[in-house]
């Protein structure tokens, strides 16, 4: 599929009245197997991209960023998402270039949340918006816009404040946001109310202590996503496998292994074609 034609796919997924789950990869390889399981879309995952380059989150740099979106992009076909943190307003060009250079990376929709690290805090919510607006500007020029969501952070930043959320993610719907995201929630009853109260395509954190995906499409919930757990449980898997090898001496963890069909389900193909 072209990258027009996925960008224009992943508008529709977001159009329809049907919650779709977009989980994150973190390699070409865990990109090919999740578009074999069927999924949609994908998104990337800032955490779990900085883990398989072994750096934390937040200390990827923008060139890296965009060259993890151009090998995810030419690895599948499906709709990309990109978890783009606050965009490098710091970098040259700023958010704009950015977001023009995941689009040319192959990028279906790109985010822009208002956690800043380098002050350990959120943003003003006029500062915060104003990005938002600088990113929908650049998104939406496009032939075939990219899908904007914009994220509030409050909510893994020990700020459990929902009217505060709902304030921010309104701010963000007005400055040109597609889709908005509070990772985070967990209370179905807060999660109804932010779709109410905001009104346009919500994408909700799966987490272990949340709501199911039956409970969330209940309620209005457009989008899905898994952030960092599949990749933190890849290599919580791999550290469990390098115990056992280490303490036990067994190797029962390879057990757990996909199967050779499905590996060459998922890599006995050729990348995208773009």
């Amino acid at each position: 599929m072209s990258l027009e034609g996925r960008r224009a796919r992943f508008r529709a997924l977001h159009e329809r009245e049907e919650l779709f789950v977009m989980p994150n990869p973190w390699d070409a390889g865990s990109a090919r197997l999740l578009e074999s399981a069927g999924f949609e879309a994908l998104a990337t995952t800032s955490a779990g991209f900085a883990w398989s380059t072994g750096k934390l989150d937040q200390r990827v740099s923008r060139d890296e960023l965009i060259a993890h979106v151009t090998t995810l992009s030419e690895a599948t076909d499906l709709p990309l998402n990109v978890d783009s943190e606050r965009c490098y307003p710091d970098d040259p060009g700023g958010v704009t270039e950015t977001v023009s250079l995941l689009a040319a990376a192959g990028a279906a929709g790109c985010s822009i949340e208002d956690y800043d690290p380098a002050t350990g805090a959120i943003d003003d919510v006029e500062a915060a918006a104003g990005r938002v607006a600088e990113a929908a500007e650049a998104a939406h020029r496009l032939a075939e816009p990219l899908v904007l969501t914009g994220r509030a952070e409050n909510h893994i930043r020990g700020v459990d404040d929902l009217d505060d959320t709902i304030a921010r993610l309104v701010a963000y719907r007005g400055a040109g946001a597609d889709v908005v995201y509070a990772p985070g929630l967990t209370r179905l009853a807060d999660i109804a109310r932010v779709v109410a109260e905001v009104g346009i395509p919500l994408n909700v954190l799966a987490l272990p202590s949340g709501p199911s995906l039956r409970e969330l499409e209940s309620t209005g919930v457009r989008r899905v996503s898994t952030g960092s757990l599949l990749a933190g449980a890849a290599y919580g898997a791999l550290l469990a496998g390098a115990s056992e090898l280490q303490h036990e001496g067994t190797s029962h963890y390879g057990a757990a292994g996909p199967s050779r069909e499905t590996l060459e389900a998922a890599f006995g193909k050729e990348g995208s074609t773009g």
